[in-house]
């Protein structure tokens, strides 16, 4: 990072994210959840939301009903962050069912094919208006094939519809495919690794409630969790409450920032403990942010932290 200014915080004010009380990161909390089969995202929401007793719940990247993996759940407050979490690249596992059998070779010539920026038409059953439109595929590797059933690991922009390219894929073969089973194994920064089962979530609820919160705390993570792979502004002490309260981020209130903010972009702007206060968009890069003296280096977009954790230190 880079240092502008050296800055203790106060102890006396705020609290650092990995020392929140239980109840504030239900409050304000990230769940990865591996979905399971069956159940729409909206329902798995909703039940998170029954098991946790809160009243707002968000989830990240849609799947279908039979498709399984990673689902990123915003808690309560903690939707605040949703926009920092939409446009993340995804990982999937697919099974490819082959209507006719064909040999290796051609079938990696033609999964090549597919890869970089590519046309889709949206199914009949999307969500979004059905028009053609450019995604990216970065990479399509063959990792099993046995007899008819190939598996694939694909990694592609948001709003990739896994079910049509491997569609397209079987007619490109002048076979015909379908696909079988798919997993969601990664959503940007996060993968099924750190995900958990309703039922672990449901069992580490009670066990808090049984005065045991040594598990709830490894299933719910503290909000900042969600903006990992967001470039960070730290801020003095001093302009802490004046952004909760929508004022912009001067270039005198910053004390660290990360390198490579370029301008115009979302960055999570927190304080010294590492609380996230809220979300903002660069109005200089990490350059100018670091040699400049004065003048506006961020908005705020989306406020996080409550008011008056820090103390007030502005005149009207």
């Amino acid at each position: 990072m880079i240092t502008k200014a050296e800055e203790i915080s106060n102890p006396d004010f705020g609290i650092y994210p990995g020392s929140r009380p239980v109840k504030d990161l239900i409050k304000c909390g990230i769940v990865l959840l591996d979905k399971p089969p069956g159940p729409t995202s909206h329902q798995v929401a909703a039940w998170v939301r029954e098991i946790l007793g809160i009243k707002k719940i968000g989830h990240s990247g849609t799947l279908d009903p039979k498709v399984t993996g990673v689902l990123v759940i915003t808690l309560d407050k903690a939707t605040k962050v949703m926009p920092a979490l939409m446009g993340l690249d995804k990982e999937y596992v697919a099974v490819m069912h082959l209507h006719q059998d064909t040999d290796m070779e051609k079938l990696d010539i033609t999964v090549k094919k597919f890869t970089g920026k590519i046309e889709q038409l949206p199914p009949k059953r999307s969500a979004v208006r059905r028009r053609k439109r450019i995604r990216e595929v970065y990479e399509i590797n063959i990792l099993e094939k046995q007899k008819l059933d190939v598996l694939l690991n694909i990694k592609c922009q948001k709003g990739t519809y896994v079910r049509k390219l491997i569609h397209d894929l079987g007619r490109e073969l002048g076979r015909g495919a379908h696909m079988r089973e798919l997993r969601r194994v990664r959503v940007g920064p996060f993968n099924e690794k750190g995900c958990f089962k309703l039922q672990e979530l449901k069992d580490s609820y009670v066990l808090w409630k049984e005065k045991n919160e040594e598990t709830i705390r490894e299933l719910v993570k503290p909000v900042e969790f969600g903006v990992e792979h967001l470039k960070k502004i730290v801020v003095r002490d001093s302009a802490v409450n004046a952004l909760c309260n929508g004022a912009p981020l001067s270039v005198g209130g910053i004390c660290r920032l990360d390198e490579g903010i370029e301008k115009e972009s979302m960055t999570a702007i927190l304080t010294l403990k590492g609380e996230l206060i809220a979300l903002g968009y660069s109005k200089m890069d990490s350059k100018e942010m670091g040699r400049s003296k004065s003048g506006i280096a961020a908005e705020v977009d989306r406020v996080v932290m409550k008011r008056d954790l820090y103390p007030r230190m502005w005149k009207n």
